[in-house]
């Protein structure tokens, strides 16, 4: 009987599996710090007396939040302290249908927006406006009232939606615009760069301290144009690039002598680059598949 328990536990679990890792990475910013929610509700899950489970479903979902709440609380201090600008650990390569539940709302732009709400406040609103949770179910997750719920993700709301980038562009479109930006990178083509960019363009880099990255936005066509075509003089004939999926979008990830050493994302309108994120951290572009390049 105990096996069965165990077997019957751990088949509920699995077709949670996604969601709740969905989840975990929306609240955390980082595959790994998500793997390991996942992986202690699953320890819980198989810990916990059946009569405090009434829904499985809503208990798992209720420890993941839960725990990743408090790991971001603990984690605040560790940001205050990283070396320059702080990007999300990319998701890579797989159909982010099949790596991670509920795919849209899953960009880097947008998963930087959500860095600017407040532990609690994360988890109401991806609750409700990602997972579609009702608010009582927020409520009993979060140890607030309804009322207060509703307020939390409406403010929320506002704020991602206010800063939100409202620019549309097809994966082709993207893709040829990108293939642009590569080829002109490869040719030292400063003209083409410069009118691949919208003039208020921002850079953002996370190096982690372990490789040189710029410590601020950098901002300006021009001044992340001679950025690019600087750091490619100095790499010349060692720097291979592709296009790979990198959270839910096309992406750019260059090798250098068949190492992966950035992971750039772009914010377009499918005719002007408007925003670049790039992970430059090696902690954070173990996952990218080499087979891919």
């Amino acid at each position: 009987m105990i096996m069965q328990d165990v077997n019957h536990r751990s088949v509920i679990f699995e077709q949670s599996r996604r969601r709740l890792f969905g989840l975990a990475y929306r609240m955390l910013g980082s595959k790994a710090d998500a793997e390991d929610m996942v992986q202690e509700a699953y320890l819980r899950w198989h810990q916990a007396p059946a009569d405090e489970i009434r829904s499985p479903e809503a208990w798992l979902v209720t420890v993941v939040t839960r725990l990743c709440i408090d790991r971001l609380r603990s984690a605040a201090a560790e940001r205050e302290t990283y070396p320059g600008m702080w990007l999300p650990e990319p998701l890579f390569g797989e159909s982010p249908d099949e790596q991670v539940e509920l795919a849209s709302n899953l960009s880097m732009a947008f998963m930087i927006l959500l860095e600017r709400l407040a532990p609690a406040e994360r988890a109401a609103f991806l609750l409700r406006d990602v997972f579609d949770c009702p608010y009582s179910e927020i409520a009993r997750i979060i140890g607030k009232n309804e009322a207060a719920c509703r307020q939390i993700v409406s403010r929320a709301r506002e704020r991602v939606r206010r800063d939100q980038p409202r620019f549309e562009a097809s994966e082709e479109d993207r893709l040829r615009l990108m293939e642009k930006f590569a080829t002109a990178i490869d040719a030292n083509d400063e003209q083409t760069l410069l009118a691949l960019f919208a003039e208020d363009v921002t850079l953002t880099s996370d190096g982690g301290g372990k490789t040189p990255a710029a410590r601020n936005v950098v901002r300006g066509a021009e001044r992340i144009t001679r950025l690019f075509l600087g750091v490619e003089r100095k790499l010349k004939g060692r720097v291979t690039r592709t296009f790979l999926t990198i959270n839910g979008e096309p992406g750019l990830v260059t090798f250098v002598d068949g190492r992966p050493v950035s992971a750039l994302s772009f914010v377009t309108d499918g005719v002007r680059i408007h925003a670049l994120y790039n992970v430059l951290n090696p902690d954070k572009l173990k996952d990218i598949n080499r087979s891919e390049k």
